[in-house]
């Protein structure tokens, strides 16, 4: 059974292309509310027809979306690092649609994804000079592993503490290795890397508890900040390229 999700409000006449983002899916109805919800705050702020579609396990699949496209597009990925899908599966499904798309990069890394885990480690408990291990899906594509050093080292110039990748698969050292290790001196925190919760925040939350992890933060959610990075996207595809229909 894929996770449901609420739909979007009925959007007014559109002034530019539409926003399409694009999440991984989950089978976590809550998971996928958060691409409807961020989607939501970045159509307010663009005032642009959008929808929120999934490359998997929830209704609607990216691919349907650009097969019923009708008129130009700006597809955003609510993804967190490059990978497998935006090299191959997203750029596959563009080509179904019959008018003009321009895909935008991944979300991350960036400096805005930073400033709010680190919202959410505060939020959660942790002191700013705790320790902190960053828990990502992991991945064993290049560009993705590149990605995931890239956004560690924009948490550390924003975090007081020393951070830590680990990863739930893929490459890199583990979630539940890193935070006994990060805990020698006592307190640590644990960040997920992570958009919507879902699998992997089961994995992150269990072996951070296993390791003795002092805090376990929230996901990065439907942050106005991730609003404003769709945003950003959307307005980067558009103002150097013309869609016409």
């Amino acid at each position: 059974m894929t996770g449901a999700v609420t739909a979007l409000p009925d959007a007014g006449p559109a002034a530019g292309p539409s926003l399409v983002t694009v999440a991984h899916g989950t089978r976590m109805s809550a998971g996928n509310r958060i691409a409807v919800a961020i989607t939501a705050q970045a159509r307010r702020r663009l005032d642009v027809a959008a929808t929120a579609s999934y490359v998997e396990l929830c209704q609607p699949h990216f691919a349907d979306v650009m097969t019923s496209a009708q008129g130009p597009t700006v597809v955003v990925p609510l993804l967190l690092s490059s990978g497998f899908h935006t090299r191959v599966d997203l750029p596959g499904a563009v080509t179904r649609s019959a008018y003009p798309v321009r895909l935008a990069g991944p979300l991350g890394p960036h400096p805005l994804l930073a400033e709010v885990m680190v919202r959410r480690l505060l939020g959660a408990g942790a002191r700013p000079d705790d320790p902190v291990v960053m828990a990502a899906a992991g991945s064993n594509d290049p560009a993705a592993l590149v990605d995931l050093a890239e956004m560690t080292r924009l948490l550390r110039r924003r975090w007081d503490g020393p951070v830590h990748l680990a990863t739930v698969g893929g490459r890199g050292r583990r979630v539940h290795d890193t935070v006994v290790a990060a805990r020698a001196g006592g307190r640590v925190a644990v960040v997920p890397y992570l958009l919507a919760p879902g699998h992997f925040l089961g994995q992150v939350r269990r072996r951070a508890a296993s390791a003795g992890a002092t805090v376990v933060a929230d996901v990065i959610g439907a942050d106005p900040l991730v609003a404003e990075l769709v945003v950003r996207r959307y307005l980067a595809c558009t103002r150097d390229h013309t869609l016409a229909a």
